[in-house]
């Protein structure tokens, strides 16, 4: 073998999906399963974008923190639990992978609030002011996963051309 593998901490990777599923529903225990599932991928995919560019900055926990505390039912606890996860293990988290929150999504969610999740995660992605070209392929393939369109993605970010000139 020419190269070794990247040493990963494969156990710590489940552990951080695990005790995010965990802390959604200790904190929206009267909700049904499908509502747990689908924050929970909001809470990643959120978490996905903020760490696209390797760092976590404060704009970005503020951003999450605002996002999550639109979930009815989500107490300001529950938001604190999540971004104190969030703030422990965000690479963790962020290194998950998001084919099953964008199959949560696909499955559970419909187009409105696909578009909505997409939404959010665009204005994450400018919460720093800065949009980096790994951020903006990661938005496309994650609008792919949701099964929408490129046109759909490109109205959204449309939004944000005003903020910012790293858009395109």
């Amino acid at each position: 073998m020419i190269f070794r593998r990247k040493d990963t901490p494969k156990e710590a990777l489940p552990e951080a999906r695990d005790r995010l599923a965990e802390i959604v529903e200790q904190y929206l225990a009267d909700a049904d399963d499908a509502t747990r599932r689908i924050v929970t991928a909001v809470a990643g995919l959120l978490a996905r974008i903020a760490y696209a560019d390797g760092s976590y900055s404060a704009q970005e926990e503020a951003a999450i923190r605002k996002e999550l505390s639109r979930v009815h039912g989500l107490s300001q606890s529950g938001v604190d639990a999540i971004c104190g996860l969030l703030a422990d293990q965000i690479s963790h988290v962020a290194l998950l992978g998001d084919h099953d929150w964008t199959r949560d999504l696909r499955e559970r969610g419909g187009r409105e609030l696909r578009l909505e999740v997409l939404e959010v995660r665009i204005e994450m992605a400018v919460a720093d002011q800065v949009l980096k070209h790994g951020e903006q392929t990661q938005l496309r393939r994650i609008a792919k996963a949701l099964n929408l369109t490129q046109d759909e993605y490109n109205a959204l970010q449309a939004k944000h051309r005003d903020k910012l000139s790293t858009l395109s």
